[in-house]
């Protein structure tokens, strides 16, 4: 999808949604790798739980640039929010000085 000129001749104020088909079922592989790698470890690799665990920070700095990249493409701290189920002031605490 892409944006065109509102009736005015002038871009939308607003960013359009970009529809992209697969982000469901992508977001669903990913979980299904993460949950497959939890059950290699728990069937007795201990020495992989410290790699586990980074996988939160790398997940952390994924979102931290999602949002930054939302950010970029005019979305308010509010739809951000929004979709996080968090309030605009928390989403701007956690994610606003990062970048």
């Amino acid at each position: 999808m892409t944006l065109q000129p509102g009736p005015t001749g002038g871009w939308p104020s607003r960013p359009k949604r970009r529809d992209v088909v697969e982000n469901d079922e992508y977001a669903a592989f990913a979980r299904r790798i993460i949950r497959a790698y939890a059950k290699r470890v728990a069937a007795g690799d201990v020495e992989a739980l410290t790699d586990m665990v980074a996988l939160s920070a790398v997940l952390d700095d994924a979102i931290t640039d999602a949002v930054s990249g939302l950010r970029g493409h005019g979305y308010s701290w509010a739809d951000i929010a929004a979709r996080l189920g968090i309030s605009r002031q928390a989403a701007q605490q956690r994610w606003g000085n990062d970048r």
